[in-house]
């Protein structure tokens, strides 16, 4: 993808439509970013401070499967169209923490998290999204791999991006 390419217009993709529950769904996707070279991109959470993360979101309770919703939490997080994403078969599951725990229905205590891929020819303008990300960057595999805050993340990473 050259650098030079337009981006989607992306100011109102980060707003989530409004859905019949209060909760959060219980799933979610995780999509590492890379580019042929091994340059990982990482984003900056604005809560909790300083949590570095892929692009990752909760599916949505009208979304029918998670490919759909790494798509869209694709295209709202960084403004890159996902048309190429590799569904990469990992499901993780993973208890939901205390700083996360009042989003979900009282019941839901795990979360499941479907892992996806998106390699890229070089690394390539991002439009964040000003409500969850402050801040970006291009990292190599292991750096990148020691600056995500999420094991599952961390995990990805190194599975997935080639080592150059």
């Amino acid at each position: 993808m050259a650098a030079s390419r337009a981006f989607p217009d992306t100011r109102n993709f980060c707003r989530c439509p409004m859905t019949a529950s209060p909760w959060k769904r219980p799933e979610s996707v995780l999509v590492v970013v890379h580019t042929r070279g091994g340059l990982v991109l990482l984003l900056r959470r604005l809560a909790p401070p300083d949590h570095w993360q892929s692009v990752t979101g909760s599916l949505e309770w009208h979304e029918s499967a998670p490919k759909v919703a790494a798509r869209r939490e694709l295209l709202e997080e960084t403004g890159i169209d996902g048309g190429r994403l590799i569904d990469t078969g990992v499901v993780n599951r993973y208890p939901i923490l205390p700083p996360w725990r009042a989003r979900y229905a009282p019941e839901a205590t795990e979360n499941r998290e479907y892992v996806f891929l998106l390699e890229l020819a070089e690394p390539c303008p991002i439009r964040l999204c000003p409500e969850e990300h402050d801040a970006v960057v291009w990292l190599p595999r292991l750096a990148a791999a020691q600056q995500v805050f999420s094991y599952t993340n961390r995990e990805a990473v190194l599975a997935f991006v080639p080592r150059q």
